[in-house]
Formats: structure tokens, sequence, C-alpha cells
């Protein structure tokens, strides 16, 4: 089973940077959603490939026209959050009200109950695990939020189940669908976004994705944009991180889903049988 999903978000929503400080500010910078979006649609094109869309309530504010077209292609949208903070920096206050604005801006231009919902950054801890209560109180049925294997923003080693799960809390059930890795002497690897799918040659993605029956990627529009703006206030470490691998990523991903099918998460989660899924007590 290989789940393709995609956080949309601007190329300056980074972390570890004074451009995510001040969100006043954001909407004086250069935007590229427009031109990024269409180079993603046009690959999806080619294989007539279906997908889930994790978005930004601020995107959908600021762009109601992507949200739109989002939909009117026959995708799904699953919740971002609203502008792209941290939630292991959030009282659970703070991240209920953040999650409820991008719901209600999400569903007035779609029409549609959100039901899914990714965390920026992965940001879903062990010390914040109240986050998956608010989830389910607001409805959403299907988190992605965890990342078991450590993560520059948190991680959840602890998880420990690199494949669908049902995360049971406080008297609370909710989905999971986490990210996947690949062990190496006892070393968890990610490699299906972002960053390290830039990171690492084809090749090997390829050779880790075989050995692999479930693979949960998370890409980004900015991934396949080598010509955005350089944001010089970033640390050398994570400068690197950041812009690595832009301009072979298009190329690699047309390679990727050549290789392998992919299908939305509306369809993972019909072909999944919950009732024999792991489930983890948190």
């Amino acid at each position: 089973m290989h789940i393709l999903t995609f956080d949309i978000e601007e190329w300056f929503h980074l972390f570890d940077n004074s451009f995510t400080d001040d969100v006043s500010q954001w909407g004086g910078y250069e935007s590229r959603i427009y031109s990024n979006m269409d180079r993603l649609f046009l690959l999806l094109e080619k294989k007539s490939q279906s997908a889930t869309f994790f978005c930004l309530g601020w995107i959908a504010e600021k762009y109601p026209n992507i949200i739109r077209e989002i939909t009117k292609r026959g995708y799904e949208i699953g919740s971002h959050t609203d502008i792209h903070q941290l939630v292991y920096k959030q009282t659970a206050h703070q991240f209920r009200e953040d999650l409820i604005r991008s719901l209600r801006v999400i569903e007035d231009i779609t029409g549609r109950k959100v039901k899914y919902f990714r965390a920026p950054g992965f940001s879903i801890t062990e010390g914040n695990k109240w986050a998956f209560e608010v989830l389910f109180e607001q409805g959403i049925e299907i988190d992605c939020s965890v990342f078991p294997a450590a993560h520059a923003y948190g991680g959840f080693p602890s998880y420990k189940v690199p494949l669908p799960s049902i995360i049971c809390y406080n008297g609370i059930i909710i989905k999971e669908l986490p990210i996947n890795y690949h062990t190496i002497f006892s070393k968890q690897i990610i490699y299906s976004g972002g960053g390290y799918f830039r990171l690492f040659p084809y090749p090997l993605i390829k050779y880790w994705s075989n050995k692999s029956d479930y693979i949960m990627t998370y890409f980004h529009p900015r991934d396949f944009d080598p010509d955005q703006p350089v944001i010089k206030e970033l640390s050398l470490s994570r400068r690197f991180k950041s812009y690595v691998g832009l301009k072979s990523a298009e190329k690699k991903f047309e390679n990727f889903l050549h290789d392998f099918d992919f299908i939305d998460i509306a369809k993972a989660d019909s072909l999944i049988d919950w009732s024999k899924a792991p489930k983890v007590q948190l």
C-alpha cells in the first residue's frame, strides 16, 4: 500500500527562520503557490494519479482558488493547520483554535467535512499527546502526524509501529497512517518525502520502496521548485536540508510514480482491515 500525499504551503513556510515568526508579513513575500501547484497538477495528470492534499488554512483563505482547483480535479483535502505552527509549541487551547480556523475556511470553500489531518513538522510527540483528543473532538477521523522515529522537530520514537494503526488515548480512538521508514543497523531511515526524498539517490529510494509493503509520502510544492528564493537567514544545516536536490526532485518524483502504484487516503482507508490493525495505547 503506497499512499500519495502533499502538504500545501508556500516556499517560505520553513521552520527555524524569521519568516514564520510574523504571520502578518507573509503576504508581502513572493508567492509561488500557483506555479508550483500547476507543476504538481501536471505531474499527476500524466498518470491520472489520485492523491490527498493537506492544506494550510492560511493558503485556503488567501488563495481559495487553489482549494477549488484541488476539489475540481477530484482530489481529497485534509488540514495542515491554519498557520503552520509546531503543535508542541502550542497549548491545547491554541492548537484547538488554530485547527478550527483551518477546518472552517477549507470546509466553507469545499462544502465538505474535513476528515484528515497532518501536523507541520510531524510535531505531535510524546509530550503533547493531548493533540489526538483535540483532533477527535473536531471530527478528524484519520491522522497522519506520527513520525515513528527521531526527527528534527521531535518525532515519536516510542510509537514503534510504522504501519496503519489505531491510536487509543484517554478513551478516544483515532486511525493513524504514520510515516514509514527503512531500518539499517538499528537506525530508522526516512525516504518517502521532503528533504529525505531529495537527498537520497533514486535507485536507493526505489530499493527501499521495493522492500516496504507500506509507504506514506509527504511532498510539498516547494520540493519541485529549483528557482525559489533562498532564505539566507537559515543555519547552514537547515539551508542544506531545505534546498538539497531541488533540481533533480521532479524527475525522481516522475520515476517514483512510474515505478510504484499510489492511492489516496480514502482508498487506503477502504482497503485496510482496521479490525486487524495494531492498536497503540498512548
